[in-house]
């Protein structure tokens, strides 16, 4: 049996500004979730600066006692005392980055790196890198290298400077001329590549479109989006619901491509399920606008399960975030159930019945369940069903025996509700939609098989 080698992490502090109009419970669930995304990344945070400010500090983001601090703090420099005791860090390793929980400018990040001695990563650059790792299909990694592109940009110009003045300057071969700066360049091939990406983009949502239209008129397929925050159970619930092996992870943003599976048991009608790139806090609109095709199953969808975790204290912000997210893509419109996931994790059985009377009593058509409990899966399937199921007709049919190629057509496309033979033929009694029964009737009709 191989012997799995797991990899250190690498550690991180985390710093951030809390200005006046942000209170403490928001303040400290952004804290927390940089945190969690920092875990996606690989770091250990091992400590958490934090500076109360009227405003942000323009050179550098902190002030300078605070970013002084973090300089002894990231040096190690106990010769310092001015600031409390500094705490010793596992294995004596060095700290690898400094996690900034806001978008910063690029003269701010530079100048913040120059001081506190290592490297810094603003919020919107955290998020970008936990999407090129994670992303997996074509338009996905399309869609990061946009994001980045664009993220990229503006700070080429700090670059440069870091550069010096050697850096600067390039040859006027293959340039617009003499004495073009570096700079400039970077910028008109960024241009040009996400000139180039956005119409690959444009062409494969064509091509997904086309094929969506395909499979649904083919098949006449429902559909089923699960939205909601990252990591929220959206993955884990979809395994439970389609039977199939998707990623599942407790990790935020472990799933960035669109997943489809079939409904399993199969109804009538048949159901799709695609799971969707979770939502969070803060997501850089940049970020929003390239992975709008990924959530077009959201817009295309029937019906939308806005999947939340029930154990989370701070489920109505992320309620509001996803909220926010679903006017933005035009999905506000779409029917959807709220499925409060994870009842399981908020404590004992006593108290999970009190959490579940309390979110049924302010959200009354809701789900509350665990994707882990089979008995709720199967309650939640039946919902979804009901739902697919209330424009349904019931009406009967006779297959004459000289018809019989008809028979897996009616079982595929019906449900049917009771079935028996005698010797002219089978009588049906089904259940579908409109369509399927129309469909069904002209191929009859030719051989007067309609009672």
């Amino acid at each position: 049996m191989p012997i799995e080698i797991k990899e250190k992490s690498k550690l991180a502090v985390v710093a951030a500004v809390q200005l006046p109009n942000v209170n403490d419970i928001e303040f400290e669930a952004s804290l927390t979730e940089l945190r969690e995304l920092a875990k996606t990344l690989g770091y250990q945070v091992i400590h958490t600066f934090v500076q109360k400010r009227s405003s942000f500090d323009t050179t550098a983001y902190l002030g300078a006692g605070k970013r002084e601090e973090i300089r002894c703090f990231v040096n190690h420099d106990r010769k310092s005392t001015e600031f409390e005791e500094i705490p010793i860090r596992p294995d004596g390793q060095d700290i690898s980055v400094l996690l900034v929980d806001h978008e910063i400018s690029p003269s701010q990040a530079r100048n913040l790196e120059n001081e506190v001695g290592c490297e810094v990563m603003d919020r919107t650059m955290v998020i970008l890198e936990i999407f090129h790792r994670n992303a997996r299909s074509r338009a996905a990694r399309a869609q990061v290298e946009i994001a980045h592109l664009g993220y990229m940009a503006p700070r080429l110009r700090e670059a440069a400077k870091l550069a010096g003045p050697q850096g600067r300057q390039r040859s006027g071969t293959g340039g617009r001329g003499a004495g073009e700066s570096h700079t400039e360049l970077d910028r008109r091939k960024i241009r040009d590549r996400i000139a180039e990406l956005q119409q690959e983009i444009v062409a494969m949502e064509a091509e997904r479109k086309i094929q969506r239209a395909r499979r649904q008129e083919r098949q006449g397929l429902a559909s089923v989006a699960l939205v909601g925050y990252t990591n929220a159970g959206k993955s884990t619930l979809m395994r439970a619901l389609t039977g199939s092996e998707v990623l599942v992870a407790n990790k935020l943003f472990a799933t960035l491509d669109t997943t489809v599976r079939a409904l399993h048991p199969e109804s009538v009608p048949r159901v799709l399920v695609s799971d969707t790139v979770g939502f969070i806090k803060n997501l850089p609109h940049g970020l929003v606008a390239s992975f709008k095709s990924t959530l077009d199953e959201a817009l295309d969808a029937s019906l939308l399960l806005h999947v939340i975790d029930a154990s989370d204290p701070g489920f109505e912000r992320q309620l509001e975030v996803t909220q926010q997210v679903l006017e933005e893509i035009g999905a506000n419109d779409v029917p959807r159930i709220r499925v409060f996931n994870k009842i399981d994790h908020v404590g004992d059985a006593t108290t999970q019945a009190e959490c579940e009377t309390a979110l049924r009593t302010r959200y009354p058509d809701c789900i509350v369940m665990s994707a882990r409990r089979p008995i709720d899966v199967a309650k939640l399937h039946q919902k979804i069903v009901e739902f697919f199921q209330q424009h349904l007709i019931e009406t009967e049919f006779f297959l004459p025996w000289n018809a019989q190629q008809l028979r897996g057509q009616i079982f595929t496309s019906c449900q049917v509700l009771e079935e028996h033979s005698d010797n002219e033929g089978t009588f049906f009694r089904v259940r579908s939609e409109p369509s399927a029964i129309e469909s069904l009737r002209e191929q009859l009709n030719p051989v007067d098989g309609v009672r």
